[in-house]
């Protein structure tokens, strides 16, 4: 049995979570049910209600959407239902077909495609699918809400004759207006309407001289409303058919209420389906808004939360376009309890309320914002003692209030326990604190939970590196700046960078050192040690990134180097191509050209046409059948990589006639004037020597190792001797 504190929910700001959620349904009983959200009691439950969310949110991303589910309210029309004698209004029974055709809707639809919504065909199928009571209202009611005239042979009559007597009024009104008109009894207004009555509007002096029931009179007091005589008995008539007319219709209902009142049970059944599939789809809504999943959930006891978002800092941050960062962190029988420790302002409280949020919304229903890869267990009960909980009501101090916490912590606490603790031992004198604080780790350590806890306590990071189940962990600093990076990092206690953080708010050098004295030297020397790996962690961590970065870039390049690398093999290829054609034309050029030269010699014309019709028989022996349309697309082929050769020679051509042009404007430069000793190199090579001696235009130039003799023209200075 699943049980979690709803101390352990206010820690860890699960209601405000809920009060998204709720935000999200479209229905009043849906956004209070949602507000009502508890952890499921047992884990077969829980994991229907994770695969009924899951296929909802599947359902964004494909073509069958699921139908909408928004409803009326009929908690006061069920209510009615119970009490025998009562009848549903009109308005009532348009708001039972409504909810009636809303779930039939949903729940075929289920039936369709329970091949992709298995679970919510699972959820459906008890559901009766009827359309009795929807004809049944339907058969009196029309689409504007107003009972039928055939909906009874009474009331149909009643209808006629209230047309006729309204008629009748009508015709009567119309002869007394006329006639009292015509003797300039009626005011210009002539009529008006009195308590939805026709009257004439006769002038005041002329009051005595209509006949008919007096209804009213202007503000002013120059009109008087008079219903005329002959209207009077068609009215009282009239009343009379309203007043059955509304007796029938009153009979019509309770005849309608008593036919549903059997398919209460139904009714109620239809809204609680209802309003469970509007939580559903809250929860699929809240679940697409930070992209979370329903994870692989183990059945061995272990955790692996693998880029976990802290879902309410996640949402705030994305709406003010803020980066969240992600934690990654495992709890494992060999790993149960994680010991994080480090500067204040790190990220300490949030990463372990981040795991315990992401516990309780999962063991809700709820699905969470990690990667794909993770994987959860569920546990029976999780335990949370975070923040100052000072009590003024119940005059208790924060120690004492903790040491009450770890009391109930004690009773409770099993191998099937997540216990969460922040800033663990806090509020007593740090010795004697930390000692209990020690004493209660081991214990629940000893118990076998599963457990975080948040630090600065020298004595909980040794005890995490001396039991082995127990791991310590930091969040990483940046060394220089000493800000926070807000990532957790496994496997290393945390430096409180106490002296170096006050060194960096501007405390005095001086009296750091005087603190330093102050405590013992072993215990800064710890610290000092834990400080220094954690900024070699960092280093390395950075170094790590650069170099992933680096293989990253190279592996780009060397994949841009091999496309590079296909496309001029492919270039050459052309090329080697084209060259083989042009060196077979050359041949056969060559060929002709013999065979010519032997007919311009002897002028044998059946040698040249033999020799002819041989070459053209050897070419053709080389050739391959094609089709004209492999002809063309070859030729074709072969133009453009003649055109591409051309362009590019050309290309150079012109680079190069550009090149002697430029040489040819450019004015000379005087040549320098060599001299024996000057140190001197060959306009086109490397090597540099010294001129030994200079006869008729050229120069013995020494390399070292041999000399040789060379024109002067040839020769550029180097360096001149000094």
């Amino acid at each position: 049995m699943i049980h979690i504190h709803e101390k352990t929910l206010q820690d860890l700001e699960f209601p405000t979570v809920l009060q998204h959620l709720s935000e999200l349904c479209i229905t009043p009983l849906g956004h209070k049910a949602a507000l009502e959200i508890v952890p499921y009691k047992t884990k077969e439950d829980l994991q229907f209600q994770l695969q009924l969310t899951n296929e909802y949110v599947s359902s964004f991303y494909n073509d069958n959407r699921i139908p909408n589910h928004g409803f009326d309210t009929i908690t006061k029309e069920l209510q009615l239902l119970q009490i025998e004698n009562t009848f549903l209004e009109v308005h009532s029974l348009k708001k039972i077909v409504s909810i009636a055709l809303t779930t039939n809707t949903i729940v075929r639809f289920l039936e369709k495609f329970e091949e992709y919504y298995p679970t919510l065909y699972q959820f459906a199928r008890p559901i009766e699918v009827t359309k009795v009571v929807i004809e049944k209202v339907d058969g009196i009611v029309d689409r504007f809400g107003d009972i039928k005239d055939n909906a009874s042979d009474v009331l149909y009559d009643l209808r006629q004759a209230l047309n006729r007597v309204k008629g009748k009024i009508n015709q009567s009104f119309s002869t007394a207006l006329n006639m009292y008109h015509n003797l300039e009894y009626l005011d210009d207004i002539r009529e008006s309407v009195v308590d939805n009555k026709r009257v004439l509007a006769v002038k005041a002096m002329y009051r005595r001289k209509v006949k008919g029931a007096i209804m009213g009179g202007s503000k002013t007091g120059s009109i008087v409303y008079i219903e005329p005589e002959t209207t009077l008995q068609y009215t009282r008539e009239l009343n009379n058919l309203e007043y059955e007319e509304q007796e029938e219709i009153v009979r019509i209902l309770k005849e309608v209420t008593d036919f549903i009142r059997p398919f209460l049970p139904l009714l109620k059944a239809y809204q609680t389906f209802l309003i469970a599939i509007d939580v559903i789809a809250a929860k699929a809504k809240y679940a697409k808004s930070m992209n979370a999943i329903l994870p692989e959930i183990s059945e061995d006891r272990s955790i692996y939360l693998r880029d976990a978002y802290h879902p309410l800092l996640y949402l705030a941050n994305a709406e003010q376009k803020k980066t969240t960062f992600p934690q990654t962190l495992a709890l494992r029988e060999n790993s149960r309890i994680i010991v994080i420790s480090g500067p204040n302002a790190g990220g300490k409280s949030i990463t372990l309320k981040t795991v315990g949020l992401l516990q309780v919304m999962l063991q809700c229903g709820m699905l969470i914002p990690v990667h794909e890869r993770s994987t959860v267990c569920l546990f029976d009960r999780i335990l949370s003692d975070i923040g100052d909980n000072q009590s003024i009501e119940n005059h208790l101090s924060t120690y004492s209030y903790r040491l009450k916490q770890m009391n109930y912590f004690l009773k409770k606490c099993n191998k099937n326990t997540l216990f969460l603790i922040d800033e663990f031992g806090t509020g007593s004198d740090p010795e004697l604190g930390g000692a209990l604080a020690e004493t209660f780790l081991e214990e629940f350590y000893h118990r076998e939970a599963f457990g975080i806890i948040t630090t600065h306590y020298s004595n909980l990071k040794i005890l995490a590196t001396e039991l082995p189940d127990m791991i310590n962990a930091n969040m990483l600093f940046n060394e220089r700046t000493l800000e926070p990076m807000f990532k957790l990092i496994v496997g290393q206690a945390g430096s409180s960078f106490t002296f170096e953080v006050a060194q960096k708010n501007g405390i005095p050098y001086s009296l750091i050192n005087r603190a330093k004295k102050k405590i013992e030297r072993s215990k800064v020397r710890f610290d000092a040690t834990i400080a220094k790996l954690q900024k070699e962690r960092s280093r390395l961590e950075k170094t790590g990134k650069s170099l992933k970065e680096n293989e990253r870039k190279k592996s780009d390049e060397a994949d841009k180097l091999e496309e590079i690398n296909a496309k001029v093999q492919k270039k050459l290829e052309s090329y080697q191509e084209l060259y083989d054609s042009n060196q077979r034309l050359i041949y056969l050029g060559q060929k002709v050209n013999d065979i010519a030269e032997k007919y311009f010699e002897n002028h044998k014309k059946k040698d040249l046409m033999s020799e002819l019709f041989k070459v053209v028989q050897i070419e053709n022996s080389k050739r391959k059948r094609v089709s004209a349309k492999q002809k063309r697309a070859q030729k074709a082929a072969e133009e453009k990589v003649k055109k591409e050769a051309e362009q590019k020679v050309e290309v150079i051509r012109k680079k190069k006639k550009e090149a002697k042009k430029k040489a040819a404007e450019a004015p000379e430069k005087p040549k320098p004037i060599l001299k024996v000793g000057d140190r001197v190199r060959m306009h086109d090579g490397r090597a540099v020597g010294s001129i030994d001696s200079i006869e008729k235009e050229k120069a013995n130039v020494n390399y070292g190792i041999f000399t040789t003799n060379v024109n002067l023209d040839l020769l550029e200075l180097v360096e001149a001797k000094k």
